[in-house]
């Protein structure tokens, strides 16, 4: 077996232009939405657990979702609901396809 190599992914991680959960705002309206998305994601039994533990931040009706997902399917399945959430304008599915 091969040794994990994460270094793109610590590269990304580390630029300032990238959505982490740290840069969620702290206002109602937005904890709201986040918590709306992230209720959505959990209800949905058909994801793994993978999918229920994606990091998201949700700023101003725009939700950022990042992490690793199970499969391109569940990338597409979890953005889907977290762009029917209401307050949701756009999604920015950074999800990553586990491998």
């Amino acid at each position: 077996s091969t040794a994990a190599d994460n270094t793109r992914l610590n590269a990304r991680d580390k630029s300032a232009d990238t959505m982490k959960p740290t840069d969620q705002p702290n206002n109602s309206a937005d904890i709201k939405v986040a918590a709306a998305v992230r209720k959505s994601i959990v209800d949905e039994k058909s994801l793994s657990m993978l999918a229920h533990n994606v990091k998201l931040v949700a700023a101003a009706g725009v939700v950022t979702l990042r992490g690793p997902v199970a499969s391109a399917d569940e990338k597409i399945k979890v953005g889907k609901l977290a762009a029917s959430v209401s307050g949701v304008s756009l999604v920015n599915n950074e999800l990553d396809i586990k491998q």
